[in-house]
């Protein structure tokens, strides 16, 4: 195999322990109270049953993608195959990579902004110290990540142990002290079946979904997993249905402990349960490990992003330079240099509520929805066999996803929706001009095979 190719080293259990430590970041301990708000109500477990559904329907469509065209930088090369890779497939895969060089630092930032919030439970911090403590996390983060992948995944592992441990002692303690039970009972108290419900669902799950983000981080590696058709697929379906369970106990035992009306208030929602349940010095650990399961989400959802710039560079489709690979440990070292740095300023220049919505408004209608239209689109062209994953009641998953992210978007608000339009008609006014430069599609005939 070529020194200066990607190479398939990490198994389903690594591909796993990637995807998980990506969706369990600071998010669920950050969103949590913000759930709770929105819902208002013990019945706020529905809009996290609504994140898990329409992330298990979605990973229909990222797994027929993910199987049958293996490769780095996911819903690039989807996005490139479905809409045709000589014709109108070439701007809608740039415009994926334009919106990562922007959405994927933001979601490597919001994880650090929320590592430092989080920190400010054990030591009070200033708006500078804070923004101090979120870029730093980002440089840890760049450093951890340059190295061969083989020592990638073995640290990937290493941190999702840290992830699970977490989660079970949080769960374990609303087990044994809380009333586990009643939250579970008392679920539809109040629920009345109507607009302000399905509204207040939307609008909370924009915050639950952002929890769920990543279950597909193992499309992005798609080149570097072995006997991907079947490792892709499973990985994903592992991790949102373990992430389900681990996030449901989690709530149903923080609100066992804590009454709902009081936890939806609350900074640190969980350690404030923790130091309820066993004192201050247990809060203080909860606390350290919650901030190591973020650090290990902003590990695992760099890796995959990295990928993306160098996939579309490799491919002739962005700029060169991104396309190289580190002389002896075979990553794409120039990708991740370049999207740590901008995350790092975006660390220090937003605000976590801020940045939640920007990302999902940024990327539903590029990466969730045209990726989901688009395969619907080659299914009806393309032999089935092409498919090594194939979704059960097709094309029904996909029509589901594409109304669910739509909501999701209006969720958002208009000036986040106004923001990702902008994005979009900025990076495809830049992609005619350099289509006009380089004499490509529109500007060359699209090659017919």
């Amino acid at each position: 195999m070529s020194q200066n190719s990607l190479q398939r080293r990490l198994g389903l259990l690594q591909a796993t322990a990637i995807n998980m430590t990506d969706m369990v970041g600071i998010g669920p301990f950050i969103t949590l109270p913000m759930v709770i708000g929105m819902m208002n109500g013990p019945y706020f477990l529905y809009a996290w049953l609504a994140g898990a559904v329409l992330s298990l329907v979605d990973a229909m469509v990222w797994s027929e993608l993910g199987a049958a065209f293996p490769k780095a930088g996911g819903s690039y090369n989807f996005l490139k195959e479905t809409y045709g890779k000589q014709g109108f497939g070439r701007l809608m895969s740039f415009l994926f990579v334009w919106q990562t060089m922007i959405q994927a630092p933001l979601v490597i930032a919001s994880a650090a902004i929320g590592f430092a919030s989080y920190f400010s439970y054990l030591v009070p911090l200033s708006t500078l110290q804070s923004k101090l403590i979120s870029g730093a996390v980002v440089i840890c983060i760049i450093a951890l990540l340059y190295r061969k992948i083989e020592h990638i995944g073995k640290i990937s592992v290493l941190l999702w142990g840290a992830v699970l441990c977490t989660m079970f002692w949080i769960i374990g303690g609303g087990l044994a002290h809380g009333n586990f039970a009643a939250p579970i009972r008392h679920v539809n108290d109040g629920i009345t079946l109507n607009y302000a419900f399905v509204a207040a669902i939307g609008f909370a799950s924009v915050k639950s979904v952002y929890s769920y983000l990543g279950y597909y981080n193992v499309c992005h590696l798609g080149e570097e997993i072995i006997n991907p058709s079947r490792n892709i697929p499973r990985s994903m379906f592992l991790s949102i249905a373990g992430i389900a369970i681990l996030y449901l106990c989690m709530n149903i035992s923080v609100v066992s402990v804590i009454p709902w009306q009081q936890a939806k208030d609350s900074q640190f929602v969980i350690s404030d349960f923790m130091e309820q349940l066993a004192g201050h010095t247990a809060a203080k650990i909860v606390t350290c490990l919650i901030l190591l399961v973020a650090f290990a989400s902003v590990f695992s959802a760099t890796l995959g992003y990295s990928r993306i710039p160098y996939a579309a560079a490799a491919d002739g489709a962005f700029f060169k330079v991104f396309a190289r690979l580190h002389p002896t440990g075979n990553f794409p070292y120039v990708s991740l240099l370049v999207l740590g740095a901008i995350a790092f300023v975006f660390s220090l220049l937003f605000k976590l509520s801020d940045v939640i919505s920007a990302i999902l408004a940024m990327r539903i209608l590029i990466q969730f929805i045209s990726q989901a239209i688009g395969l619907y689109l080659l299914r009806r062209v393309k032999s089935q066999t092409e498919f090594p994953y194939k979704m059960p009641l097709f094309p029904l998953p996909i029509f589901l996803a594409v109304l669910m992210w739509a909501g999701i978007l209006i969720s958002t608000g208009v000036t986040m929706v106004l923001g990702g339009l902008a994005a979009i008609a900025t990076g495809t006014i830049v992609y005619f001009i350099k289509a006009r430069i380089n004499r490509e599609w529109p500007y060359k005939p699209a090659v017919l095979k």
